[in-house]
């Protein structure tokens, strides 16, 4: 699995011109899934974003993390991280998993990060979303699981 991790002033996710999900402060994920993907990947991305120090302490200094300051996450599926760009103009995104293994394992990621403890709004599997994101710092993390 991949993820995308932004620290965000606010962000939000519209299906057909309505919001969907958003937040305010705390972490904008776009997350994709590979073909060998398994649960063991959803539960180290969850524990590692959840953990994951990005947020600055009284001294500026990245030594906090979403559940020390008590952030929200708006979790969005991504395919397209996957995208292989090595030949052509075209991207290749035979990398991505399908559906049918993507949807159930992004599912899974965002349940532990719940029980993580962390506030979880998400976009909808594989509809045209419109995705707003007012980046902080910027701050943009990119995370594979291993």
């Amino acid at each position: 699995m991949r993820a995308i991790v932004q620290r965000v002033r606010y962000a939000s996710v519209s299906v057909d011109e309505k919001i969907i999900g958003a937040i305010d402060a705390g972490l904008m994920i776009l997350v994709g899934v590979t073909h060998a993907d398994e649960e063991n990947a959803a539960r180290y991305l969850a524990q590692k974003i959840a953990t994951l120090r990005i947020f600055e302490d009284a001294d500026g200094k990245f030594n906090l993390s979403a559940l020390d300051v008590g952030a929200s996450a708006l979790v969005v599926s991504q395919f397209t991280l996957y995208a292989d760009t090595r030949r052509g103009r075209r991207p290749d995104f035979i990398a991505a998993a399908r559906p049918e293994i993507a949807e159930p394992l992004i599912a899974r990621f965002v349940a532990l990060l719940r029980e993580q403890g962390v506030r979880v709004e998400t976009g909808q599997f594989q509809a045209r979303m419109l995705v707003t994101i007012l980046n902080d710092g910027p701050v943009t993390i990119i995370l594979d699981s291993p």
